[in-house]
């Protein structure tokens, strides 16, 4: 029986040792993928060290070792000795930039080709074509009517187009004036433009209501009451707003600084104007053509509204342009083409512009309704019952359609209804509801187009007490109506540079496209260094309790 060979023991052991070695490598291979599978985040640096017998070559050593080694792109470094487990990986966190915008907005949500609210658009086209084909019969009717021999129909046709329709054309041209020179000198002197606005309805309403009255007639007499009541009201209003006054002239101004960025911005809102003033001449001559029609007093009913509508269309899709072109600015610094957004206005977004035209003015005259009840309720008990109902009530309606929607509309292609609900929540997630509800730029605007209306009740009405007064009644309604509509129309433009700085800074508030005018502004509503007179979503009765 020979001795074994010592060396053939040293390499049985070497060989033991391998085998052992490559064991455990095997068994932290297979701990890894577990730990992968069990959800372990990819990407940490783990260091792991093993104990080897120190008898093993330095060569083998460094290539186990290497083997060994697992790269994960994070720290802490785990240690791992035989038959042990390490702990399990902490994970660090990643810092975040301060002020860094939001994720940006896939572009095929920007760029939605889905037509919008498309019942509301066929509704309008439905009833624009029978509008026009009314409008261009009754034109015909009123010239048939003016051009036949002596007849009592011809006689009153021919009167009303020498003495009623000159009157109401020089309505339609003074209002296409106004609405040009009203955008202009908001846009050149922003924050002096809302003080003489809220106090100019005031001054020139009372004028246009004391001349009616003038008049001695019993029709004109009740129109001049409801302009001196109505002046007596804007005058109250200008007075309760003053602390206001500083901070919307400031809003002004900033939010139509991105105008001048952007050539041709102006272009849809003098084509929208120019359409209305053309409408309009044509509509004067149908009122005539519909006075020989069956039921004249609904035919004439239904010409006005469809002239209201008409026009908020023309209003809103001026509104959905410039909002387009600046949301756009202000959400990705994109120069977007004004062509292409008002080509997206008038087909894809109509729908929605359609809509908004039909509840939108029905909102602003309900919640001006609901702020003059909450204004009134004092402890009458029905007052205070009426009260909390229209609060409910402007409630629901401002959660489902507001004016704001026209940003997310044209930014985003989104429904009426849809755009309406996400500005809203936006504005509250920024805390924002007390803010947007105290605006009194939309109140601005209204009193533009109130004051243009007035003038041109001015103009007609004493042409027309001049030449014929028995009709000074109707053409000074009626002036007032197209003056009013097309001030309207022009004054769209910054009416939608203002709800687009509103709505996307609260989408966006860290952007440097925006100063300090809205943080400001909120920090002293909240601290209360800037009290604000209840208005309906903010009851006195509510927010206390």
């Amino acid at each position: 029986m020979g001795a074994i060979d010592p060396a053939t023991e040293t390499e049985a052991k070497k060989e033991e040792k391998r085998a052992e070695v490559e064991k455990e490598e095997k068994k932290l291979k297979d701990t890894e993928v577990a730990e992968r599978k069990d959800g372990a985040p990819r990407g940490e640096e783990e260091v792991v060290v093993v104990s080897v017998d120190p008898t093993v070559q330095t060569h083998s050593d460094s290539a186990m070792a290497s083997r060994l080694q697992t790269q994960r792109g994070m720290p802490p470094i785990h240690v791992v000795m035989q038959h042990g487990t390490g702990p399990p990986a902490m994970p660090v966190p990643v810092p975040v930039p301060v002020g860094s915008t939001p994720p940006q907005v896939p572009l095929s949500t920007l760029n939605s080709r889905n037509y919008t609210n498309k019942i509301s658009l066929f509704i309008f086209l439905l009833h624009f074509a029978a509008a026009a084909l009314g409008v261009c019969f009754f034109v015909y009717k009123a010239i048939q009517g003016a051009v036949e021999p002596h007849t009592y129909r011809s006689e009153r046709d021919k009167r009303l187009l020498q003495y009623w329709v000159p009157p109401i054309e020089a309505a339609v041209l003074l209002g296409i004036i106004l609405a040009f020179s009203w955008q202009k000198a908001v846009r050149t002197w922003p924050e002096f433009m809302v003080s003489f606005i809220l106090w100019a309805s005031f001054g020139i309403t009372m004028a246009a209501g004391v001349l009616l009255l003038c008049f001695s007639l019993p029709a004109t007499a009740g129109l001049g009451v409801a302009l001196i009541l109505f002046s007596i009201g804007s005058g109250l209003y200008a007075c309760w707003v003053t602390r206001r006054i500083a901070f919307t002239g400031k809003v002004f101004c900033q939010s139509m600084q991105p105008v001048s960025k952007f050539k041709g911005l102006n272009g849809p809102a003098y084509l929208m104007v120019g359409l209305g003033f053309f409408w309009m001449l044509l509509w004067c001559l149908a009122v005539i053509g519909a006075l020989d029609f069956y039921y004249p007093p609904l035919t004439i009913i239904y010409l006005v509204l469809s002239l209201a509508w008409t026009a908020e269309v023309m209003r809103n899709v001026t509104n959905l342009t410039v909002s387009r072109v600046i949301a756009l600015y202000y959400l990705r610094g994109m120069q977007c083409n004004t062509q292409f957004s008002f080509q997206r206005a008038i087909s894809l977004n109509l729908g929605s512009a359609c809509l908004g035209s039909l509840f939108v003015p029905s909102i602003e005259a309900l919640r001006i309704l609901a702020r003059g009840l909450n204004l009134l309720e004092g402890e009458d008990e029905f007052m205070f019952s009426c009260a909390h109902c229209c609060l409910h009530v402007m409630e629901s309606i401002f959660n489902y359609g507001n004016s704001w929607a026209f940003v997310h509309i044209a930014a985003y292609g989104k429904g009426f209804v849809a755009a309406s609900i996400s500005t809203w929540r936006q504005f509250q997630q920024q805390g924002m509801e007390e803010l947007v509800d105290s605006d009194i730029t939309s109140s601005v605007c209204f009193l533009t187009g109130v004051s243009s209306g007035a003038l041109c009740v001015i103009l007609s009405a004493s042409w027309t007490f001049a030449t014929y007064k028995h009709y000074t009644a109707t053409v000074s309604l009626i002036a007032f109506y197209i003056g009013y509509l097309m001030t309207r129309i022009g004054m769209a433009l910054p009416q939608a540079c203002i709800a687009c700085y509103y709505v996307c800074y609260a989408e966006n508030p860290g952007s440097r496209l925006f100063d300090s005018t809205i943080p400001d502004r909120l920090e002293k509503i909240r601290t209360g260094r800037e009290p604000l007179a209840p208005t309906p979503r903010f009851p006195h009765r509510i927010t206390r309790t």
